[in-house]
């Protein structure tokens, strides 16, 4: 009984279709983030554009204005923070400038089944 089972087990593995793995779609983003709308202290500024909280928010709205499915992948650069000057003269509004972000799409057709097709 345990022959015929080890037996059958083995023959179910060499005729069974290798697993495919799922394919990306890959795709590069550049883009700045938005400044706040109130104006804070430069140094206070400065700090809380270059937060990662706000890095990571930011990349993810990149992501998404691509369409249905994008995803980030990996944040490639922070960007360059660069502030604006507000009517008091010790106070800004900072933003980070060119924020590279790798997004992922699953590539249609590699994960299940095609509609019409089966």
């Amino acid at each position: 009984m345990k022959t015929t089972f080890i037996g059958t087990l083995l023959a179910s593995l060499l005729l069974a279709s290798p697993v495919q793995a799922t394919e990306y779609i890959y795709r590069d983003i550049m883009a700045n983030t938005l400044a706040p709308e109130h104006c804070q202290v430069e140094g206070k500024a400065k700090e809380n554009a270059a937060k990662s909280y706000n890095i990571d928010r930011f990349s993810k709205k990149f992501c998404q204005s691509q369409g249905y499915g994008w995803h980030v992948d990996e944040i490639k650069s922070t960007g360059n923070t660069v502030c604006d000057t507000c009517s008091n003269p010790q106070e800004a509004k900072c933003r980070q400038q060119d924020v590279v972000v790798s997004c992922k799409r699953i590539k249609p057709g590699t994960v299940g089944m095609l509609p019409g097709k089966g």
